[in-house]
């Protein structure tokens, strides 16, 4: 503590010798005092001299008083006064600022006084254990406290609450708590604990931190709330920003629905109070957080999109059309609706159909560009719409088409009754103001971005100067507006309207063969130009000179040569005689040197203090970047080179023309492949469905043999119970047999009727086997005439098999017939047994007995051959429908024969061509590695990749690929 106590000796005015004697006293109290109520007494004493005499009780009592929180836990009113000391100690917050110099010096003894608090650990571990505590007289001061010590050592206190077992959960239950003065500290508390820590803020986040903040913002009001809404708001802000995480975690847990009540403000012209106007500035700020640019892209798009479902971009197109909206609200919600519709098509469809509450009803595109063209509105207005309409036209060439066409003759409206999006930038481009000029050029420039056809479409648009004159062309006006430079009195910055031409123009002509013929075209462009560069003008002047060069130089690098007289040769050789390759190149540098052309790269937004800094467009730094080595390159370049260079462009498009034909026609023939499999799959599985019909219908036919098998049992045991009878002894004799043998005979018919299913399993695995050795478009020759034969030899089998079915089938109904022959014989020698004479010896009583038993069995014989004959009708019957399915079995395979044959043409077709296609692709490699031998030979540099891919030509399965490398070449 020696240098508090220096900085205490440094102090003019310091304490009568009596309150230091008073200070020491109460700390010796403190410290060395038994009854608690001393030491309660000597801390609340203490308590009241910390705000006057804060160095002398922070040096003296600091030590004591963190020994009090630790050994008297138990008394929460000793607890309460000892932090409420430290509070006063440590913070700077209630201090009488009254000079800089004692500010400045309470400021340091804060941090001072918590550099010691924090230097043992254990203390904020300690004062993390008390904030458990329920009683307000030691939660509350406890808050406050830890508020003061992050605002005075934010990241040190951060690091030891985070690794603090349980610390930011203890914080979080600030949130619930039911009295509102220790709920607000504590969203203070997490905002002091959040800022600039990410990994705090996902522990906060994923302890139900926005479920609570926006249950406290609808409770207090959404917008309409106090300060508390405001605090609710920051502490959003710090868990989202830059926080991709947490961004994520807040869309996926739907509470980007929650925001939209925020924004229903209505139109009304009172009640915007400075908190509500506050409140609101930060809830559209949090909305701008979630769609920044600076976010990863995608992360943008999920919740652009889940805005504009849920309806919040709606609300926010609600309040930008609303009347008696503040200035500055209605400026930040134009930034808010560019960020959510920039980039997402679904959202700038839908802006382009907002129209304004006016009568007749207004597009609200027109609107908004009648203000960014009013010199009479705010500055930071215009922006803003700017950065709106380039938000609009970014990625969208749907609405870039819409705008441009606005401005062709077969659009406009004769009558004149309403203004379109095309009249206002022309009337801002060609007005007397140099704002007005700049952001009208940049808004027309990023309707042509990367948009060819829209660049062509540009150059069809005449304008009228004056009655009685032949219209102009809008491109010629504008050179005619560059070329008088500052003769026209223009309100504002001298060079600003020339600069945004020139930007206009070059976005105009890059990448557009077609504008940079329509600008030489006029003979007084060039000679303007290579004048404006050549000059030695001021330093004011020196952008303009590198922007006239960065014109010229696309003029020659996007030349098509078609005018004879301003050929890419012909031009560069003018450079080299009136301004010189090096002084070009120089003048050329000045863009990127500018002091607010790294300063316009950063952000899209253009986000200026004053006109005067508005002189670079984001997306046109991009395509200095993109140009500026390219132009260089080309300037150095001889005619010989350039006309090699287009020769081999000319050779490696034709070349790429033809492997594209060719890859097509793959491709046809692949997609024929892939519907004759799927009409193969198709067989397949009616085949399937056909092989279980008949696997049901074995298992019946079985089932009725076995009912028959135990039919025949059943008779035999009769007939053997008939032995006592003497004249049936010949039929007992010959029954057994006749039984045995048409048991036989079943068993037999038992196992052809295996072996034809064994059979048919084989024939539908051969079947298979005939899908699945389809050749492939890439197999040789050699290996599709081993797969062709080895498909016709098991065709060959598979037919020999089918005959050897039907014959064990025709045999099978042969033995069939033979059985039922039997049958008929046995049940004629059982009528004979009827017929039989009775034995001698017998009284006529017995007989007639004997007589009555055998009619009565012969009769139940009877009757059981009658269900037998119906079981062999059955069984006949099934027979036939399996001898059906057979034959749908063979008209099923000649199907697949006929679609193999097909396949086989078809594959033989293919391997011509593709044979030709090699033959080809082997010429074309040997061009081109001719000409790439005549490029390393006039020292263009060329890529070892080329060398590599050259011979990668021989396996047609990576044709696609080499092919891919060839363009990336191009």
């Amino acid at each position: 503590m020696n240098f508090l106590r220096g900085v205490m000796g440094g102090q003019s005015a310091g304490p009568q010798h009596t309150e230091a004697e008073t200070i020491q006293k109460l700390c010796d109290r403190v410290a060395s005092s038994t009854l608690l109520d001393d030491r309660r007494n000597a801390v609340r004493a203490l308590k009241s001299l910390s705000k006057k005499y804060r160095l002398e009780v922070g040096i003296q009592a600091m030590e004591h008083l963190i020994h009090v929180l630790q050994t008297d836990r138990s008394d929460s009113e000793i607890i309460g006064y000892a932090l409420d000391t430290l509070y006063n100690i440590i913070s700077n917050d209630e201090e009488e600022e009254v000079e800089e110099n004692s500010t400045r010096q309470n400021e340091d003894l804060g941090s001072q006084f918590t550099e010691i608090f924090i230097k043992q650990q254990e203390n904020v571990t300690l004062l993390l254990s008390l904030l458990e505590e329920f009683d307000f007289h030691v939660r509350w001061p406890g808050v406050k406290l830890l508020t003061s010590l992050l605002k005075q050592l934010g990241p040190q206190v951060q690091q030891i609450i985070l690794v603090s077992p349980m610390g930011v959960s203890r914080l979080m239950d600030l949130l619930a708590d039911s009295r509102e003065v220790i709920r607000n500290d504590g969203v203070l508390l997490l905002q002091a604990l959040t800022r600039s820590n990410g990994a705090i803020q996902k522990i906060v986040a994923f302890e139900n931190a926005f479920e609570r903040l926006l249950d406290i913002i609808t409770e207090e009001g959404n917008s309409d709330g106090g300060i508390v809404v405001e605090d609710c708001l920051i502490l959003l802000q710090n868990l989202l920003k830059n926080n991709n995480s947490n961004q994520n975690f807040f869309k996926e847990g739907s509470y980007i629905q929650r925001m939209k009540p925020w924004f229903e403000v209505g139109d009304e012209n009172s009640g915007w109070s400075a908190q509500k106007v506050t409140n609101l500035h930060l809830m559209l700020q949090l909305v701008r957080v979630l769609v920044s640019p600076n976010n990863p892209p995608g992360a943008t798009s999920s919740c652009q999109k889940a805005m504009f479902q849920c309806g919040l971009l709606q609300q926010l197109c609600t309040i930008l059309m609303a009347t008696g909206v503040p200035a500055d609200i209605l400026t930040e919600t134009i930034n808010t609706v560019s960020e959510v519709i920039r980039g997402c098509q679904v959202n700038q469809d839908y802006f382009a159909s907002v129209n304004a509450p006016s009568n007749p009803p207004r597009p609200a595109i027109v609107v908004l560009l009648m203000s960014m063209v009013n010199e009479r509105q705010p500055f930071v207005l215009r922006c803003a719409v700017l950065y709106c309409f380039q938000c609009f036209l970014y990625k969208n060439q749907k609405g870039q088409g819409e705008i441009v066409a606005t401005l062709l003759p077969s659009t406009i409206d004769a009558t004149g009754n309403s203004v379109s999006a095309g009249q206002l930038l022309c009337g801002g481009l060609f007005s007397t103001d140099s704002l007005s000029n700049w952001c009208a050029a940049v808004a027309l420039a990023h309707a042509l971005q990367e948009n060819a056809t829209q660049k062509e479409q540009l150059l069809r648009v005449q304008l009228a100067t004056s009655i009685g004159n032949p219209p102009v062309s809008l491109l010629q006006q504008c050179t005619n507006i560059l070329s008088q430079g500052d003769k026209i009195d223009r309100r504002g910055s001298k060079i600003q309207t020339r600069v945004g031409l020139l930007m206009l123009l070059c976005t105009w002509l890059s990448n557009c063969p077609i504008a940079v013929t329509h600008f030489l075209h006029n003979s007084a462009n060039v000679p303007f130009l290579t004048g404006q560069i050549a000059e030695n003008l001021g330093e004011e002047e020196q952008l303009v000179q590198g922007l006239c060069a960065l014109l010229l130089g696309i003029s020659i690098y996007f030349n098509d040569n078609s005018l004879e007289s301003y050929m890419k040769e012909k031009l560069k050789q003018l450079i080299e005689k009136r301004i010189g390759k090096e002084n070009f190149i120089e003048k050329l540098g000045f863009i990127s040197k500018h002091e607010l052309y790294s300063r316009a790269s950063q952000k899209p937004q253009p986000n200026f203090p004053s006109p005067e800094y508005m002189i670079f467009d984001h997306e046109f730094t991009k395509l200095v970047k993109e140009l500026e080595g390219v132009i260089t390159k080309a300037i150095y370049k001889s005619s010989e080179e350039d006309k090699k260079e287009e020769e081999v462009k000319k050779t490696l498009e034709q070349l790429d023309s033809i492997v594209t034909h060719y890859k097509n026609m793959i491709q046809e023939q692949d997609l024929q492949l892939e519907e004759l499999k799927q009409q193969i799959s198709t067989l397949k599985c009616q085949n399937e469905q056909l092989q279980t019909a008949v696997t049901q219908q074995v298992s019946q036919i079985q089932q009725h043999k076995d009912q028959y098998n135990l039919l025949k049992i059943q008779l035999g045991k009769e007939n053997q119970h008939q032995g006592s009878h003497s004249d049936g002894a010949q039929m007992n004799g010959i029954q057994p047999e006749e039984i045995g043998r048409l048991r036989e005979e079943i068993e037999e018919l038992k196992s052809n009727q295996e072996l034809l299913q064994s059979q048919l399993a084989e024939k539908d695995s051969l079947i298979e086997n005939l899908k699945s050795s389809q050749p492939s478009p890439g197999t040789n020759e050699q290996s599709s005439a081993t797969d062709s034969a080895r498909e016709s030899e098991q065709i060959a089998e598979l037919k020999q098999e089918l005959a050897t079915l039907k014959s064990q089938l025709n045999s099978q109904s042969v033995e069939i017939t033979k059985l039922q022959t039997e049958k008929q014989e046995l049940l004629q020698k059982t009528e004979a047994l009827t017929q039989s004479v009775p034995v001698p010896g017998e009284s006529e009583t017995v007989i007639a007995t004997k007589t009555t038993d055998v009619e009565g069995r012969l009769s139940a014989l009877l009757q059981e051959t009658k269900e037998l004959k119906n079981e062999i009708k059955a069984l006949s019957e099934e027979r036939t429908a399996i001898k059906e399915q057979l034959d749908s079995s063979n008209s099923t395979i000649a199907i697949l024969q006929n679609e193999k044959n097909k396949l086989e043409v078809d594959i033989t077709d293919s391997k011509k061509e593709q044979d030709d296609l090699l033959v080809l692709l082997a010429d074309q490699d040997q061009k081109i590695f001719s000409l790439k031998n005549k490029l390393k030979e006039l020292g263009h540099p060329v890529e070892e990749e080329d060398e590599l891919e050259s011979g990668d030509q021989d396996d047609e399965d990576d044709e696609d690929e080499d092919d891919g490398k060839e363009q990336g070449h191009i």
